[in-house]
């Protein structure tokens, strides 16, 4: 039978607009001062309790990155939710990510309330805030429209009561149920590899109850909930609808995004595990804006791989979910067509030996860049010896603008040629066996022993050689100079002959 349920609540908005700090004080847990950077850069699931005159009101809140790379946390967020906050700084008022949130919310065609945050602050302008939002056909209750807001401070709590009695109402009149009876399912928010505990994935049960002693399906992945937690990584005998629960033991790491349902037993998982589609292998991306092809493949119109310089590259992240994050970034640099960035591997979990010896068989030594990940010692030795490049990183925009150097330091650099010296031919000794013997005086800069030589005839090349002994006043020297005569041994396979001209080059490379 179905019954009232809590709802599930998606903060979204412009990165730095004050989601987090707004949830830190609804839950009155210091969060945000432990986010690397000050910025949530997973998708985070929690549960309040609101109290009113109408009585006690749990509330589940789904917290997304603002950051503009992580496009596909906010998307998975708001599918698993029913109710959408955006929040709007008042003293900026709508920004790009803003204008992105609320097409997620369209595509998600779920409700929403948009909250004015930072209300607290000297430059809060709140009815300028709300002007900004007209300008994105977001029409508030008092302005013409229907949209809910609130003006609430993360810092003072000002307003905030007033915005869970918004988020209540709206599920009320939403008429959230759901059957505590059945079987439960729901989304699969998070996933990442515990170094201790081995594959674990953050759930949001939407129907049903996901009890202990039963078994969770995620397409191929399957795990027993014999050791479940909910949100404050309490041990938990069961979990009600809308609300998160961490399973641990899946047996392989279950795609984010994908749907869930809880079985019987073990047997029943291992049927239903074989009869869902296998996911798709994830292991050689190719995001637009960066050449990307399987290893050995050559698609068509490519060029010759013999003619691009392939770099490869692991990416390995805490997460699934800021694998998807490292990608678009990714996506967005530029990489000169002769050049090649391969991704041969996108996976959670700390990077090993197998990692660098990957990445180490290319003709050019490879990066592997991890994401609030460790190291293994033995990688590290081994990527010392190899040659590869091994970085890690906790904040998103500090990887990709490392990595962006990287990359154009390793491009291909167009090659001059730069003429440092110049000389006339006064007269031919002798050839044999490929090597001249000619004599002549310096015009411009200097001749170098072993410089590499351009030697021209009428302004036309003959030919191309190599210094082999230089002499000046019958003695062997190293460089002559301008207006100086000298005597040369030029290793070449051209004839000269006197009154031709030889220029001393080197290549540069810009």
């Amino acid at each position: 039978m179905t019954q009232p349920r809590p709802p599930i609540v998606a903060v979204v908005g412009h990165i730095d607009h004050g989601k987090s700090t707004l949830l830190d004080y609804i839950r009155q847990a210091a969060v945000v001062a432990g986010e690397a950077g000050g910025i949530t850069q997973h998708l985070s699931a929690y549960q309040a309790m609101h109290h009113n005159s109408s009585g006690a009101h749990p509330i589940t809140f789904l917290d997304t990155p603002g950051h503009e790379a992580f496009k596909g946390m906010r998307s998975r967020g708001l599918e698993g939710a029913d109710i959408a906050i955006l929040v709007v700084a008042a003293e900026e008022g709508a920004k790009p990510q803003t204008k992105e949130a609320l097409d997620l919310i369209a595509s998600a065609a779920i409700p929403y309330i948009v909250a004015f945050t930072k209300i607290d602050k000297p430059g809060a302008n709140l009815e300028r805030a709300k002007m900004s939002m007209l300008e994105h056909q977001v029409f508030l209750e008092g302005l013409g429209g229907s949209i809910p807001s609130v003006a609430v401070s993360g810092k003072t709590g000002e307003g905030i009561p007033e915005l869970l009695d918004l988020i209540v109402l709206q599920a009320e009149i939403e008429g959230l149920s759901a059957d505590p009876e059945a079987a439960a399912s729901g989304l699969v928010i998070e996933a990442h590899v515990d170094p201790r505990r081995g594959n674990t994935a953050t759930l949001i049960v939407q129907d049903g109850t996901l009890q202990s002693g039963q078994f969770v399906v995620a397409g191929r992945a399957l795990a027993p909930t014999r050791i479940m937690e909910n949100f404050l990584g309490k041990t938990a005998k069961e979990v009600p609808p809308s609300s998160p629960a961490r399973v641990v033991g899946f047996s392989e790491l279950p795609r984010v995004g994908s749907t869930w349902h809880a079985v019987a037993t073990k047997k029943k998982a291992e049927e239903k595990a074989r009869s869902n589609t296998p996911e798709p292998d994830k292991g050689t991306l190719r995001p637009s804006g960066l050449e990307r092809l399987p290893v050995g493949d050559a698609g068509a119109g490519e060029e010759p791989e013999t003619q691009k310089i392939i770099l490869p590259l692991i990416i390995k992240t805490d997460v699934a979910g800021v694998g998807e994050a490292v990608m678009h970034e990714l996506a967005k640099l530029p990489v000169d067509p002769r050049m090649e960035v391969r991704v041969l591997s996108l996976s959670v979990g700390a990077i090993t030996e197998g990692d660098v010896k990957l990445v180490s068989g290319s003709k050019a030594p490879g990066i592997i860049v991890g994401f609030n990940v460790a190291v293994e010692r033995t990688a590290r030795d081994v990527a010392e010896r190899q040659g590869v490049t091994i970085e890690t990183f906790d904040i998103i925009y500090k990887l990709t603008e490392w990595l962006g150097a990287q990359i154009e330091a390793r491009h291909p650099r167009d090659a001059t040629e730069v003429v440092v010296g110049a000389a006339k031919l006064l007269k031919f000794f002798s050839s044999q066996k490929g090597r001249a013997i000619v004599g002549g005086r310096v015009e411009e800069g200097v001749l170098k022993q072993n410089a590499e030589v351009r030697i021209t005839r009428r302004d036309e090349e003959i030919g191309r050689g190599k210094i082999v002994t230089l002499q000046a006043q019958k003695r062997e020297v190293k460089e002559v100079e301008s207006g100086s005569e000298f005597g040369a041994m030029i290793k070449t396979d051209a004839l000269p002959a006197a009154g031709d001209r030889i220029e001393t080059i080197v290549i540069e490379y810009k």
